[in-house]
């Protein structure tokens, strides 16, 4: 980038196609009876997920310059108006995650994110499926989805159970994958060896001219799924593929305020032992949860990425009208 540079990063052509892209998405949900909802981005809580890097910033009017976080997502928001009754809802909003920036990252993206009352997994996954038809139609014609199970996709391109654990099994894998970076970066974390293994050895293979659904997902791995009825070894969570480009990631939501604060206090005290930044349980939400979270799952999808993917465009920035570099 030239300094000063004021130009968009984006073209025109890719600016109106995102305009085509976000009414679509609405037509789809007022279809649906759906309710579109802005719920606030910069609040006094923030998630406790070790993953995922969070932007912070002081309310200097305030009496005692209370600390402010934006949000990663929308999703407590959402939850709260969920307990509250207000039914299925959608939201396209900014989100704010403090890490890399690159070909696939900005710090500041679009987040379309989705909650449906009464909708187990499967029924959440569906309408991702019609969904995403709908979106890429202006586009290409895509595949027939390929839907498939964690365990299965994670063994055929490892060989590696990912329902257990060995450090030692996980190293020589990497080391004969040509990945001895993963020890020092995973060392005995079963849920980064995870997503590092599975990031670098599977995702390239998933989407190839289709969308690919990857469910059941280890419960080492999701902080706000539920886990599985039938096998608490996993957990009901959907993740999305195009041409294997991670697109979005849903859940059968956990509804139990106990387990879920348990959950904030492992993952707390992970930040912790980790040197990583502290933060307090968002205590609104765990209230909303106690006072009765309906039966709902839930999906979020990176925009960009999707218009990325839809555009055949070679970079983030090419679908931003102005990326981090040129804000």
């Amino acid at each position: 980038m030239t300094p000063g540079d004021w130009r968009p990063t984006g073209s025109l052509e890719h600016l109106r196609q995102r305009a085509r892209m976000l009414a679509a998405i609405r037509r789809f949900f007022d279809e649906s009876n759906v309710l579109e909802v802005e719920t606030p981005l910069l609040c006094h809580g923030i998630g406790t997920d070790p993953q995922l890097a969070f932007f912070s910033t002081e309310f200097c009017f305030h009496p005692n310059r209370q600390m402010l976080y934006l949000q990663t997502s929308p999703e407590f928001a959402m939850k709260r108006l969920l307990a509250a009754g207000y039914g299925s809802m959608y939201q396209i909003c900014k989100a704010f995650r403090n890490g890399e920036s690159g070909r696939f990252h900005n710090p500041e993206f679009t987040l379309l994110e989705w909650y449906r009352v009464g909708f187990d997994l499967f029924q959440l996954m569906a309408e991702i499926d019609r969904l995403i038809q709908v979106v890429a139609k202006p586009f290409k014609t895509l595949k027939q989805t390929h839907t498939v199970h964690y365990q299965e996709i994670f063994l055929k391109y490892t060989g590696l159970d990912p329902l257990t654990f060995s450090a030692y099994v996980y190293r020589e894998f990497a080391e004969r994958a040509g990945l001895p970076e993963a020890v020092s970066i995973c060392e005995n974390n079963h849920a980064l060896w995870l997503d590092f293994l599975f990031s670098h050895c599977v995702q390239p293979h998933l989407g190839e001219g289709c969308l690919c659904m990857v469910y059941g997902f280890p419960a080492c791995q999701s902080s706000l799924a539920r886990l599985n009825a039938d096998n608490p070894a996993i957990t009901d969570r959907v993740e999305i593929f195009i041409d294997g480009v991670e697109l979005g990631n849903g859940f059968y939501e956990l509804c139990n305020a106990d387990e879920q604060e348990a959950r904030f206090d492992k993952e707390i005290e992970f930040r912790a032992s980790n040197g990583l930044p502290p933060v307090d349980k968002d205590r609104r939400f765990l209230r909303a949860l106690e006072s009765g979270l309906p039966d709902c799952s839930g999906m979020a999808i990176g925009l960009d990425r999707l218009l990325m993917v839809m555009a055949g465009a070679e970079s983030i920035e090419q679908v931003l009208a102005f990326s981090v570099d040129r804000a």
